[in-house]
């Protein structure tokens, strides 16, 4: 069975560590950089934002920002870095995206988007897909959700990532804009239904393989965000179901196979901590997850801590057998 099943852009979670341990669990998922805004890409360290270890790759580099030239420059140096994908942020409704005129806001101007989607992809080899709601604010008809689709993909744009609820573009927390604005998953299957030769993937609130075989019976893929944080194993379990071809690890063996990765990036002056909070979760709901968790917190902060400290939280979990 094939599909097409990824891990949301997700701020201060897939980070290029994130995104290498995910990569051990399931090769065949699809991942997403954190958004990127095209000034930090222009005017800050470029390299540093845009570098990847290749064993990421099936890999989409998320671009935030509104000014078409600076997106098609920024998505343009996307692609000579090797990324497989380019994604325009049009979704996130934080205060201070939308500050920037990029985000969420930016669905209260298609006409914008589309200028901004064709001169991205006018400049590539590679897709530029867009990451959106189903409306904003109080303009969320779905008069005004089918003409923004109509004018992105006559502009260039053949997939469209959809969270299905609404965003508030004030007065919400994104955290909130993620939980309180009701999912509305019938109108991300019309939009399936009124452009059929589009790929229209649903995001929001999906955490289980049985409300992943549910919305594949409709749209074309899915796209997990908090449930590949609080229980990363779940993806193991979808690449089993989905693209059985290849072995999947044991969560012991994703540890083993990440310990090498940690070493190389330790030499690189990369603190192990912003690896291992990645490790966390790994063993959710499993005996001796606690210990394992515990451990990882308290020793993996201390100024020259090393991979023993992933050995020794093993031991501590009674994880080794």
């Amino acid at each position: 069975m094939s599909a097409h099943i990824s891990i949301a852009p997700m701020m201060g979670y897939t980070d290029r560590h994130y995104r290498y341990l995910l990569r051990l669990i399931a090769p065949d998922v699809r991942l997403y950089t954190e958004m990127i805004t095209t000034y930090a890409m222009m005017y800050g360290d470029a390299a540093r934002f845009l570098s990847f270890h290749p064993a990421e790759k099936y890999l989409a580099l998320q671009l935030g920002g509104s000014e078409a030239q600076a997106l098609a420059t920024c998505a343009k140096m996307g692609e000579d870095s090797g990324y497989d994908e380019i994604n325009l942020n049009v979704g996130c409704p934080s205060s201070c995206v939308s500050s920037g005129r990029f985000g969420a806001c930016l669905m209260l101007e298609p006409e914008h988007v589309a200028d901004c989607v064709s001169a991205m992809q006018a400049n590539l080899a590679i897709p530029v897909t867009v990451k959106c709601r189903i409306g904003v604010d109080e303009k969320d008809d779905y008069a005004a959700l089918h003409h923004f689709v109509s004018l992105i993909s006559q502009a260039g744009c053949h997939t469209v990532i959809m969270h299905a609820r609404k965003a508030w573009l004030s007065g919400l927390s994104p955290k909130e804009n993620r939980e309180v604005p009701p999912l509305r998953y019938d109108i991300v299957r019309q939009i399936k239904k009124d452009f059929p030769s589009l790929n229209i993937i649903m995001n929001g609130g999906i955490k289980t393989l049985v409300e992943i075989d549910m919305h594949l019976e409709h749209v074309d893929g899915v796209m997990l965000g908090r449930a590949a944080c609080s229980s990363p194993y779940l993806l193991a379990e979808i690449q089993a179901r989905y693209f059985p071809e290849i072995k999947i690890l044991s969560r012991i063996e994703v540890v083993q196979a990440y310990i090498p990765y940690m070493q190389a990036q330790l030499k690189n002056k990369v603190r192990l901590n912003t690896m291992t909070r990645h490790l966390l979760d790994l063993f959710a709901y499993q005996p001796g997850a606690a210990h394992w968790r515990r451990y990882l917190s308290e020793h993996c902060y201390q100024a020259n801590a090393g991979v023993e400290v992933i050995e020794d939280a093993l031991q501590a979990g009674k994880l080794l057998g």
